[in-house]
Protein backbone atom coordinates (compact mmCIF):
# COMPACT_ATOMS: atom_id res chain seq x y z
CA UNK A 1 0.00 0.00 0.00
CA UNK A 2 1.26 3.81 -0.67
CA UNK A 3 3.02 5.60 1.85
CA UNK A 4 -0.43 8.42 1.76
CA UNK A 5 -3.18 5.73 2.57
CA UNK A 6 -3.46 4.38 -0.86
CA UNK A 7 -5.76 7.74 -1.54
CA UNK A 8 -5.38 8.88 -4.99
CA UNK A 9 -3.03 11.93 -5.59
CA UNK A 10 -4.74 15.01 -5.70
CA UNK A 11 -4.79 17.55 -8.85
CA UNK A 12 -3.43 20.70 -8.08
CA UNK A 13 -3.84 23.99 -10.07
CA UNK A 14 0.02 24.06 -10.11
CA UNK A 15 -0.20 20.63 -11.90
CA UNK A 16 -2.85 21.81 -14.29
CA UNK A 17 -0.64 24.73 -15.14
CA UNK A 18 2.45 23.09 -15.66
CA UNK A 19 0.44 20.50 -18.21
CA UNK A 20 -0.68 23.01 -19.97
CA UNK A 21 2.45 25.07 -20.67
CA UNK A 22 3.84 21.94 -21.27
CA UNK A 23 1.80 21.26 -24.52
CA UNK A 24 1.27 25.02 -25.88
CA UNK A 25 5.49 24.28 -25.46
CA UNK A 26 5.67 21.64 -27.36
CA UNK A 27 2.98 22.87 -30.30
CA UNK A 28 5.01 26.23 -30.82
CA UNK A 29 8.13 24.32 -30.57
CA UNK A 30 7.14 22.58 -33.31
CA UNK A 31 5.57 24.73 -35.77
CA UNK A 32 8.58 27.25 -35.00
CA UNK A 33 10.67 23.93 -36.58
CA UNK A 34 8.38 23.17 -38.88
CA UNK A 35 8.00 27.02 -40.00
CA UNK A 36 12.32 27.08 -40.36
CA UNK A 37 12.25 24.06 -42.94
CA UNK A 38 9.26 25.82 -45.04
CA UNK A 39 10.95 28.92 -45.12
CA UNK A 40 14.96 27.13 -45.65
CA UNK A 41 13.53 24.96 -48.47
CA UNK A 42 11.42 26.78 -50.46
CA UNK A 43 13.25 27.61 -53.89
CA UNK A 44 11.10 30.23 -55.24
CA UNK A 45 8.54 30.81 -57.38
CA UNK A 46 8.32 30.59 -61.42
CA UNK A 47 7.46 34.26 -61.99
CA UNK A 48 8.56 37.15 -59.44
CA UNK A 49 5.36 39.03 -60.62
CA UNK A 50 2.61 37.71 -62.12
CA UNK A 51 0.96 41.03 -63.19
CA UNK A 52 4.22 41.82 -65.07
CA UNK A 53 4.12 37.83 -66.81
CA UNK A 54 0.84 38.88 -67.56
CA UNK A 55 1.23 41.84 -69.57
CA UNK A 56 4.38 40.42 -71.50
CA UNK A 57 2.15 37.73 -72.71
CA UNK A 58 1.16 39.43 -75.77
CA UNK A 59 4.71 40.09 -76.78
CA UNK A 60 5.59 36.14 -76.16
CA UNK A 61 3.22 34.96 -78.44
CA UNK A 62 4.30 37.47 -81.39
CA UNK A 63 7.92 36.24 -80.21
CA UNK A 64 6.74 32.20 -80.69
CA UNK A 65 4.80 32.95 -84.02
CA UNK A 66 8.08 34.41 -85.41
CA UNK A 67 9.97 32.10 -84.06
CA UNK A 68 7.36 29.56 -85.55
CA UNK A 69 7.81 30.93 -88.87
CA UNK A 70 11.45 30.83 -89.57
CA UNK A 71 11.33 27.15 -88.95
CA UNK A 72 14.83 27.05 -87.48
CA UNK A 73 16.46 23.78 -85.90
CA UNK A 74 18.41 23.30 -82.80
CA UNK A 75 20.24 19.96 -81.86
CA UNK A 76 21.79 19.09 -78.68
CA UNK A 77 24.47 17.14 -77.55
CA UNK A 78 25.22 15.83 -73.82
CA UNK A 79 27.53 14.63 -72.69
CA UNK A 80 28.75 13.63 -69.05
CA UNK A 81 31.71 12.78 -66.96
CA UNK A 82 30.55 12.73 -63.70
CA UNK A 83 28.97 16.42 -62.12
CA UNK A 84 30.88 17.74 -65.32
CA UNK A 85 28.43 18.20 -68.36
CA UNK A 86 29.30 19.32 -71.83
CA UNK A 87 26.69 21.16 -74.03
CA UNK A 88 26.75 21.28 -77.68
CA UNK A 89 23.99 22.82 -79.56
CA UNK A 90 24.01 22.91 -83.73
CA UNK A 91 21.86 25.40 -85.09
CA UNK A 92 20.39 25.26 -88.58
CA UNK A 93 17.78 27.58 -90.43
CA UNK A 94 15.21 25.89 -92.41
CA UNK A 95 16.58 24.63 -95.38
CA UNK A 96 19.63 23.10 -93.04
CA UNK A 97 22.20 25.43 -93.55
CA UNK A 98 24.35 26.59 -90.06
CA UNK A 99 22.76 29.67 -88.55
CA UNK A 100 25.73 32.12 -87.69
CA UNK A 101 25.77 35.57 -86.24
CA UNK A 102 23.71 34.76 -83.10
CA UNK A 103 24.96 35.10 -79.87
CA UNK A 104 23.59 31.99 -77.75
CA UNK A 105 22.79 32.46 -74.08
CA UNK A 106 21.56 29.19 -72.36
CA UNK A 107 20.75 27.35 -68.82
CA UNK A 108 20.19 24.37 -67.10
CA UNK A 109 17.21 25.27 -65.28
CA UNK A 110 16.05 22.62 -62.33
CA UNK A 111 12.39 22.40 -62.57
CA UNK A 112 11.37 22.39 -59.28
CA UNK A 113 14.06 24.62 -57.47
CA UNK A 114 15.25 27.81 -59.28
CA UNK A 115 18.17 28.35 -56.83
CA UNK A 116 19.76 25.13 -58.77
CA UNK A 117 19.98 26.71 -62.19
CA UNK A 118 23.24 26.43 -63.78
CA UNK A 119 24.45 29.41 -66.20
CA UNK A 120 25.82 27.78 -69.57
CA UNK A 121 28.53 30.40 -70.87
CA UNK A 122 27.83 28.97 -75.01
CA UNK A 123 30.87 29.44 -76.62
CA UNK A 124 30.70 29.81 -80.44
CA UNK A 125 32.69 27.22 -82.34
CA UNK A 126 31.60 28.47 -85.98
CA UNK A 127 28.97 26.50 -88.49
CA UNK A 128 26.32 27.54 -86.31
CA UNK A 129 27.28 25.56 -83.26
CA UNK A 130 28.40 26.39 -79.47
CA UNK A 131 29.34 24.28 -76.93
CA UNK A 132 29.41 24.81 -73.16
CA UNK A 133 30.74 22.87 -69.64
CA UNK A 134 28.90 22.97 -66.50
CA UNK A 135 28.18 21.33 -63.32
CA UNK A 136 25.04 19.86 -62.75
CA UNK A 137 23.78 16.98 -60.62
CA UNK A 138 21.68 14.34 -62.28
CA UNK A 139 18.31 14.50 -62.53
CA UNK A 140 15.59 16.34 -64.58
CA UNK A 141 16.52 19.16 -66.61
CA UNK A 142 15.09 22.03 -68.86
CA UNK A 143 17.58 22.99 -71.28
CA UNK A 144 16.68 26.89 -72.36
CA UNK A 145 19.29 28.25 -74.77
CA UNK A 146 18.42 31.84 -76.22
CA UNK A 147 19.53 33.36 -79.88
CA UNK A 148 19.78 36.85 -79.89
CA UNK A 149 20.79 38.88 -82.60
CA UNK A 150 20.83 42.83 -82.10
CA UNK A 151 20.34 42.30 -78.83
CA UNK A 152 16.84 41.13 -79.68
CA UNK A 153 15.99 37.70 -78.94
CA UNK A 154 14.99 35.76 -81.82
CA UNK A 155 14.93 32.14 -80.95
CA UNK A 156 14.59 30.30 -77.86
CA UNK A 157 14.89 26.59 -77.79
CA UNK A 158 13.23 25.04 -74.25
CA UNK A 159 14.00 20.72 -73.98
CA UNK A 160 13.72 19.00 -70.52
CA UNK A 161 16.44 16.67 -70.25
CA UNK A 162 17.27 13.93 -68.20
CA UNK A 163 20.98 13.69 -66.96
CA UNK A 164 22.75 10.65 -65.59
Amino acid sequence: MAADGGRPREITGRMVLFALLAFFGVVVGVNVVMARFAVSTFGGVETESSYKAGLAFKGELAAAAQQEARHWAVDVGLESSGADRIVLVRATDAAGRPLTGLVADGRLAHPTDSRRDVALDLEPLGGGRYRAEAEAGAGQWDLVIDFSQGGARVFRSKNRVQLP
